[in-house]
């Protein structure tokens, strides 16, 4: 299937590691112009040069979007590698906790890092998107915003909230040619999962293949997800064939979530 954003500028947050690489890397394999940003200088330029010799166009920036300031700087140097017409959010998770136990410190640390550094990219993207009656945004949330995770009170919560966001800023620039979806990954082989299994074994005294196991049985497919596949449906929300489809959360999972909607 031609997604038709072949030439467009995409830009990519968290795109150092994980889902938000492999979105990056299938974004370059389509033919799209691909801006990287991440807090990692040596993986973002690593990747900007291995898709370069792929054939791609590509550059990075290095920011922390937890700090306002760096919102601007993102938006201005990706503005000058070319118009973003694709954007994808994507953020680290924050700490795991229970939602007892966790102060105000630590909920408004977690706004900062998952929500309000996207609010502050789409403010500057959209714009442009409108201007050229074109734009495809997408968030990477997780499944805990169709049925929350044990453990994981601030994403639970906060991802949900996004996820609100995402579907009232759909119904407002939908006439504009810009649509905004999210794709909520379910357990996936990525560092952060890694980590939190790993969390998970200590607590229970259990070895960390355990855990995995234990997961993997209750998934139907009978494995992990894996980035890639993760990206396929990011990506394929950013082509043309998508253009009907706004304001939905797409969960990919393995069939893991029992929901029926």
């Amino acid at each position: 299937m031609e997604l038709g954003i072949r030439g467009k500028t995409a830009l990519v947050t968290g795109a150092s590691r994980g889902i938000g690489r492999a979105v990056a890397e299938a974004l370059a394999a389509e033919g799209a112009r691909v801006f990287l940003v991440a807090r990692s200088e040596d993986r973002l330029r690593a990747l900007a040069t291995s898709l370069r010799e792929r054939g791609a166009e590509a550059d990075h920036l290095a920011a922390d979007l937890t700090e306002p300031a760096a919102a601007e700087r993102v938006l201005q140097a990706a503005r000058a590698f070319g118009p973003v017409e694709l954007f994808l959010g994507n953020t680290g998770g924050p700490p795991p906790g229970r939602a007892e136990e966790l102060g105000p410190e630590a909920w408004s640390a977690a706004f900062g890092q998952l929500f309000l550094p996207m609010v502050r990219l789409v403010r500057g993207l959209l714009p442009g998107m409108k201007a050229g009656g074109f734009g495809r945004i997408v968030f990477i949330t997780s499944l805990a915003v169709k049925e929350p995770v044990e453990d994981l009170a601030l994403s639970n919560a906060i991802r949900a909230g996004l996820t609100g966001y995402l579907k009232t800023l759909s119904r407002e620039v939908a006439a504009h040619g810009v649509t905004v979806n999210a794709v909520a990954p379910g357990y996936t082989k990525t560092e952060r999962v890694e980590s939190l299994f790993a969390r998970q074994a200590e607590r229970e005294g259990l070895p960390l293949e355990a855990i995995y196991r234990r997961v993997e049985e209750r998934i139907p497919a009978g494995r992990l997800g894996r980035p890639e596949e993760v990206a396929a449906l990011a990506v394929f929300l950013m082509g043309t064939p998508a253009a009907y489809v706004t304001g939905q959360t797409w969960v990919a999972d393995g069939g893991h979530l029992r929901f029926l909607l």
